[in-house]
């Protein structure tokens, strides 16, 4: 597998996810064929929409969409999963706190658009701040799955769980009564409905015992904006079969395939070298790379799904959405101030045979005039050592996207 990768600066943010766009008049009013949308990780939802567009011609170019939430502006962080259902594109909050805890309320929302009124302007967006009740619901369901999850350790729920409740209590927030002492902290990653309206939420955190990644099923999720109810707990069920031994993997991304099965992306519970709890109490759940991997919406009376591997993404450790179009597949990296979208250029998986790394070429960064333009010095590639952060170089290109072919895969034995 040989993976092309294209680079925008979009508001100086990173992405998470990736989610086709289906609006042909969207399309067209960007004069583009393809495209995604992306949900930049830092800031509110209505700031951090963007969409990834190749246009008729081929140039790639990305757009910070124009958004408004109404009484909501401002009052959300951290939008992670993108997922599309009944003519709505969905964006869910984390609902996670800092990497040192504790639950941000912030982070516990849903948001909700229609795409094509991203074509006429300024595009509404719906917001539900949900103030903990899918931490809830999320909780309930684990409670009552047949799986076993892995104990979140002593610092963990110090810091996630009594710290936030203590809080919450001496603000006297109506939320608090939502939080137990026993619950796990969840982190949403990823998002798919089933044909039935029912939303499966990736976790990156918790894992179970076994250190497999684990999705929730919930129901009624749009009934949370028309004021007709909240999201109810269906199951919990451990995707089985993807993760290495020794380690544990959470889900970073969930994708709708053609075939009508789903596609994920699993990896790390937490980011290494940035203070992170979870990885002081689970250490060997940090050094993981990222893998894609597949499986069909049939799980067991157990609680268990079975999976398959589909490729290694290694080098990456922080591959956070993926998308199958046009027989290609899609995947975008989190990056310091840079979105990175990665094109599959051999179409497409490999029918279930894992990929390793070849090789790394030496990074040659081409703007599509066929110019040369210089990386920045606090902008290293992907896999390789972190440097100093300094302010982005940023290429001029319509809008910014260059292309570096890194790295070559091959399938392997």
């Amino acid at each position: 597998m040989t993976l092309r990768l294209l680079e925008f600066v979009v508001a100086g943010n990173e992405a998470s996810d990736l989610l086709p766009v289906r609006s042909p008049a969207l399309l067209r009013a960007h004069g583009a064929r393809r495209g995604f949308w992306t949900v930049l990780d830092e800031g509110p939802v209505e700031r951090c929409l963007a969409l990834l567009l190749e246009r008729v011609d081929g140039e790639w170019v990305a757009q910070h969409v124009a958004a408004d939430a109404g009484p909501e502006n401002g009052r959300t962080e951290d939008g992670e999963a993108l997922a599309r259902h009944d003519g709505w594109v969905y964006v869910f909050g984390s609902h996670f706190g800092s990497k040192a805890g504790p639950l941000r309320p912030r982070r516990a929302f849903v948001a909700r658009f229609r795409e094509e009124e991203a074509a006429a302007g300024t595009l509404p967006v719906q917001v539900v701040r949900n103030r903990f009740r899918l931490h809830r619901a999320i909780n309930d369901a684990l409670a009552a799955a047949p799986l076993t999850t892995l104990p979140p350790g002593d610092r963990v729920r110090a810091r996630f769980i009594v710290e936030t409740l203590a809080r919450g209590t001496a603000r006297a927030k109506s939320w608090a009564t939502r939080l137990a002492e026993d619950d796990l902290p969840v982190n949403v990653e990823a998002a798919a409905f089933t044909p039935t309206g029912t939303v499966l939420l990736g976790l990156r955190f918790p894992v179970t015992a076994d250190g497999e990644p684990i999705l929730v099923e919930l129901a009624g999720v749009a009934d949370m904006f028309d004021d007709s109810g909240w999201p109810r707990p269906v199951g919990a069920y451990a995707l089985t079969g993807v993760t290495p031994p020794g380690t544990l993997t959470g889900f970073r991304a969930i994708a709708a395939a053609p075939d009508g099965g789903y596609a994920a992306v699993i990896g790390s519970i937490d980011a290494l070298g940035k203070g992170s709890v979870l990885l002081d109490d689970h250490p060997h759940g940090g050094e993981v790379t990222s893998r894609h991997v597949a499986f069909r919406w049939e799980p067991a009376a157990d609680g268990r799904l079975a999976g398959r591997p589909v490729a290694e993404l290694a080098p990456f450790h922080h591959v956070e959405g993926l998308a199958e179009l046009d027989g290609s597949c899609f995947y975008v990296t989190d990056e310091d101030h840079r979105v990175a979208l990665w094109v599959d250029r051999d179409g497409g998986s490999r029918g279930g045979r894992p990929v390793t790394p070849l090789r790394n070429k030496p990074q040659t960064l081409v703007v599509p005039s066929g110019r040369p333009c210089p990386r920045s010095p606090g902008s290293p590639g992907p896999g390789l050592p972190p440097r100093p952060r300094r302010a982005p170089v940023v290429c001029p290109t319509r809008p910014g996207a260059v292309e570096v072919f890194q790295p070559t895969l091959k399938s392997g034995d």
